[in-house]
Protein backbone atom coordinates (compact mmCIF):
# COMPACT_ATOMS: atom_id res chain seq x y z
CA UNK A 1 0.00 0.00 0.00
CA UNK A 2 2.02 3.40 -1.46
CA UNK A 3 1.18 6.02 0.29
CA UNK A 4 0.43 9.75 -1.15
CA UNK A 5 1.81 12.01 1.78
CA UNK A 6 4.25 14.44 1.06
CA UNK A 7 6.24 14.16 3.82
CA UNK A 8 6.90 11.64 6.45
CA UNK A 9 5.00 13.75 9.38
CA UNK A 10 1.96 13.94 6.80
CA UNK A 11 2.50 9.89 6.55
CA UNK A 12 2.47 9.26 9.96
CA UNK A 13 -0.82 11.21 10.26
CA UNK A 14 -2.32 8.88 7.99
CA UNK A 15 -1.96 5.73 10.28
CA UNK A 16 -4.66 4.52 12.22
CA UNK A 17 -3.98 4.86 16.11
CA UNK A 18 -2.64 1.19 16.38
CA UNK A 19 -0.22 1.88 13.94
CA UNK A 20 0.81 5.10 14.37
CA UNK A 21 2.42 4.10 17.99
CA UNK A 22 4.27 1.13 16.31
CA UNK A 23 5.49 3.49 13.20
CA UNK A 24 6.74 6.42 15.81
CA UNK A 25 8.65 4.16 17.86
CA UNK A 26 10.43 2.69 14.73
CA UNK A 27 11.17 6.04 13.27
CA UNK A 28 12.65 7.22 16.34
CA UNK A 29 14.90 4.54 16.67
CA UNK A 30 15.76 4.60 13.12
CA UNK A 31 16.76 8.10 12.83
CA UNK A 32 18.55 8.13 16.91
CA UNK A 33 20.92 5.40 15.48
CA UNK A 34 21.30 5.99 11.99
CA UNK A 35 24.46 7.08 10.93
CA UNK A 36 24.78 10.94 9.98
CA UNK A 37 24.70 11.56 6.29
CA UNK A 38 21.68 9.85 5.91
CA UNK A 39 18.20 12.14 5.10
CA UNK A 40 14.50 11.25 5.72
CA UNK A 41 12.03 11.51 3.26
CA UNK A 42 8.68 9.81 1.34
CA UNK A 43 9.99 7.39 -1.01
CA UNK A 44 8.08 4.73 -2.92
CA UNK A 45 5.03 5.94 -1.03
CA UNK A 46 6.95 4.88 2.19
CA UNK A 47 9.23 7.14 4.69
CA UNK A 48 12.58 6.59 3.82
CA UNK A 49 16.14 7.59 4.47
CA UNK A 50 18.43 7.75 1.51
CA UNK A 51 21.98 9.64 0.53
CA UNK A 52 20.95 12.43 -0.80
CA UNK A 53 21.55 14.36 -3.86
CA UNK A 54 24.20 17.01 -2.37
CA UNK A 55 26.47 13.55 -0.90
CA UNK A 56 25.59 11.37 -4.24
CA UNK A 57 25.23 13.83 -7.56
CA UNK A 58 24.51 11.06 -9.21
CA UNK A 59 21.64 9.81 -7.47
CA UNK A 60 19.93 6.03 -8.26
CA UNK A 61 20.78 4.73 -11.58
CA UNK A 62 17.40 3.60 -12.12
CA UNK A 63 16.13 7.72 -12.03
CA UNK A 64 19.39 9.49 -11.54
CA UNK A 65 16.37 12.71 -10.54
CA UNK A 66 15.97 10.74 -7.34
CA UNK A 67 18.72 10.76 -4.35
CA UNK A 68 19.82 7.38 -3.74
CA UNK A 69 17.52 5.13 -1.37
CA UNK A 70 18.97 3.18 1.47
CA UNK A 71 15.88 2.20 4.27
CA UNK A 72 12.33 2.32 4.03
CA UNK A 73 9.38 1.37 6.59
CA UNK A 74 6.16 0.61 5.48
CA UNK A 75 2.62 0.09 7.39
CA UNK A 76 1.08 -2.27 5.23
CA UNK A 77 -2.42 -4.13 5.71
CA UNK A 78 -1.30 -6.78 7.23
CA UNK A 79 2.20 -5.98 9.18
CA UNK A 80 5.09 -3.14 9.01
CA UNK A 81 7.50 -3.83 7.00
CA UNK A 82 11.41 -2.79 7.34
CA UNK A 83 13.48 -1.99 4.12
CA UNK A 84 16.93 -2.34 4.59
CA UNK A 85 19.10 -2.28 1.24
CA UNK A 86 22.11 -2.50 3.19
CA UNK A 87 21.05 -6.33 4.16
CA UNK A 88 20.01 -7.02 0.22
CA UNK A 89 23.68 -5.99 -1.25
CA UNK A 90 25.92 -6.92 1.93
CA UNK A 91 25.81 -10.89 2.57
CA UNK A 92 27.98 -10.96 6.03
CA UNK A 93 25.10 -7.66 6.97
CA UNK A 94 22.30 -10.24 6.41
CA UNK A 95 24.23 -13.61 7.93
CA UNK A 96 24.32 -11.08 11.17
CA UNK A 97 21.09 -10.42 11.13
CA UNK A 98 19.42 -13.57 10.44
CA UNK A 99 21.62 -14.73 13.17
CA UNK A 100 20.32 -12.30 15.59
CA UNK A 101 17.00 -12.01 15.29
CA UNK A 102 16.22 -14.98 17.38
CA UNK A 103 18.38 -13.82 19.78
CA UNK A 104 15.62 -10.64 20.47
CA UNK A 105 12.35 -11.89 19.17
CA UNK A 106 10.01 -14.53 20.37
CA UNK A 107 8.87 -15.26 16.31
CA UNK A 108 10.13 -16.64 13.70
CA UNK A 109 11.51 -14.12 11.03
CA UNK A 110 9.94 -12.97 8.14
CA UNK A 111 12.08 -11.96 5.35
CA UNK A 112 12.22 -11.21 2.01
CA UNK A 113 15.45 -9.98 -0.22
CA UNK A 114 15.39 -6.85 1.95
CA UNK A 115 12.19 -6.60 3.35
CA UNK A 116 11.82 -7.61 7.02
CA UNK A 117 8.00 -7.75 7.95
CA UNK A 118 6.33 -7.73 11.70
CA UNK A 119 3.34 -9.25 12.25
CA UNK A 120 2.68 -9.25 16.09
CA UNK A 121 3.40 -5.56 16.32
CA UNK A 122 3.84 -5.99 20.04
CA UNK A 123 7.05 -7.91 19.54
CA UNK A 124 9.17 -6.04 17.46
CA UNK A 125 12.57 -6.08 18.33
CA UNK A 126 13.88 -2.16 18.29
CA UNK A 127 17.00 -3.17 20.10
CA UNK A 128 18.43 -5.25 17.18
CA UNK A 129 16.31 -2.85 14.75
CA UNK A 130 18.55 -0.19 16.21
CA UNK A 131 21.91 -1.81 15.86
CA UNK A 132 20.91 -2.76 12.27
CA UNK A 133 21.01 0.74 11.14
CA UNK A 134 23.82 1.97 12.91
CA UNK A 135 25.93 -0.15 11.11
CA UNK A 136 26.16 1.22 7.30
CA UNK A 137 26.79 5.11 6.96
CA UNK A 138 26.49 6.70 4.17
CA UNK A 139 29.42 6.17 2.44
CA UNK A 140 29.72 2.18 3.12
CA UNK A 141 26.20 2.37 1.65
CA UNK A 142 27.98 4.44 -1.91
CA UNK A 143 30.48 2.49 -2.29
CA UNK A 144 28.37 -0.92 -1.89
CA UNK A 145 26.01 0.29 -4.43
CA UNK A 146 28.52 1.53 -7.22
CA UNK A 147 30.37 -1.79 -6.56
CA UNK A 148 26.97 -3.55 -7.41
CA UNK A 149 26.44 -1.04 -10.67
CA UNK A 150 30.08 -2.00 -11.46
CA UNK A 151 29.69 -5.95 -11.77
CA UNK A 152 26.41 -5.44 -14.13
Amino acid sequence: MQSTAATPDDYMNTLPNDRKEVMSKLRQVINDNLPEGFEEKMAYGMMGWVVPKSTYPAGYHCDPKLALPFLNIASQKNFVALYHMGMYSDPKLLEWFTSEFPKHAKFKLDMGKSCVRFKKMDDIPYTLIAELVSKMTPQNWIDRYETALLRK
